[in-house]
């Protein structure tokens, strides 16, 4: 089995760093190991990191966070990094990335290609973390200037790249379009719908506040990004990537009420006659419903397996994982979306 990864991108201040922290403080004992540029990126109370005072760590140091993650740098080299997680002896079960908000995604994407790497991790997903203030004034980026401070301390850029194109690299490369700081805008509606014009077919765009997604909506993608690059146009090849500090202006306080933005639900329904004609059931129903995620088992009319059944947006897996055994017939389905879903209608059409 590989390891799933997720990247996450984004500009100086979309709040990645915050989306990371809210992850990890809701892990739900997922072994997650996190990739950041620098440590003090993360602003961990020192408490949250065993015996570490983060000022006295050295960059290629890979540090245990007290919940059962780790934490490492991008010393010199991504691929060496990833090789040092995957030969640990209890390698984790998820990789979280966060790129610095200049570097293009696609490059990176790149690199899971690399021999040692590519039997072993696969792309889970890509995550672009944007402002939505900022988007939604055509700016960006809150604040421009410091953008452009980061980019001229950065030798390894080209100073010429106007924002909005590196902005439509991000977006282009996305399978999660996160729109953050919608607490802080009139129509954070308007902007998502643009956004989904603008965005891949299948890509999710989802409006977020303080960065406070659930975890099994941003991890457990299996998108396979990396098989995938050609789809992800870029729209220009100027520069390289190169890592640099990231994220030090955002607002950096801990909410939990983003939650309340989201909802999930069971619905249990009969056996299932055809598995194939099931799935497209499904997908229609999370079209319909703009649902996030769906995921659950299922008896099969004659059959001794479970069907196991995940869908990403409109995309449904189902497989037969193992016998039935003492397991009740039926189907039994989770369904995850943004609040406000219409339970009664969505029950109804799975029925």
């Amino acid at each position: 089995m590989k390891i799933p990864a997720t990247i996450v991108t984004g500009f100086l201040g979309a709040g990645k760093t915050t989306l990371i922290r809210h992850l990890l403080q809701n892990a739900q004992g997922r072994r997650i190991a996190l990739i950041v540029n620098e440590f003090g990126d993360l602003g961990v109370d020192g408490g949250i990191l065993k015996g570490c005072g983060i000022e006295n760590c050295s960059d290629d140091d890979v540090v245990e966070l007290s919940n059962g993650c780790i934490c490492c740098t991008v010393a010199d080299d991504f691929v060496p990094t990833m090789e040092a997680l995957l030969a640990r002896a209890t390698p984790p079960d998820h990789i979280v990335i966060e790129t610095s908000g200049l570097a293009l995604p696609q490059p990176l994407l790149r690199a899971f290609a690399w021999p040692g790497l590519k039997t072993r991790v696969t792309v889970d997903g890509v995550v672009t973390v944007l402002d939505g203030p900022a988007v939604a004034a055509g700016t960006f980026a809150a604040d421009t200037e410091a953008v452009d401070r980061q980019r001229a301390a950065d030798d390894g850029l080209d100073h010429e790249t106007p924002l909005s194109e590196l902005y439509a690299d991000q977006v282009a490369c996305a399978d999660m379009i996160v729109v953050n700081k919608t607490d802080l805008m009139e129509d954070a509606a308007a902007l998502v719908a643009r956004l989904r014009g603008e965005a891949r077919p299948g890509v999710q765009v989802v409006p977020a506040s303080h960065g406070a997604l659930p975890v099994e909506v941003l991890l457990g993608r299996a998108q396979g990004a990396e098989d995938d690059i050609a789809a992800r146009h870029e729209v220009h090849h100027h520069h390289h990537h190169h890592d640099d500090e990231d994220d030090h202006h955002e607002d950096d306080h801990h909410h939990d009420h983003g939650h309340d933005a989201f909802e999930s639900f069971v619905v249990e329904t009969g056996e299932v006659a055809d598995p194939a004609a099931f799935a497209g059931k499904l997908s229609g129903v999370i079209r319909d419903h703009d649902i996030l995620r769906l995921k659950g088992f299922a008896s099969v009319a004659g059959k001794p397996m479970r069907l196991t059944v995940q869908a990403v947006g409109p995309r449904v897996d189902h497989y037969f994982d193992r016998p039935l055994g003492d397991d009740p017939r039926g189907a039994r389905l989770v369904v995850i979306g943004q609040a406000g879903l219409d339970r009664a209608a969505i029950a109804a059409a799975l029925a």
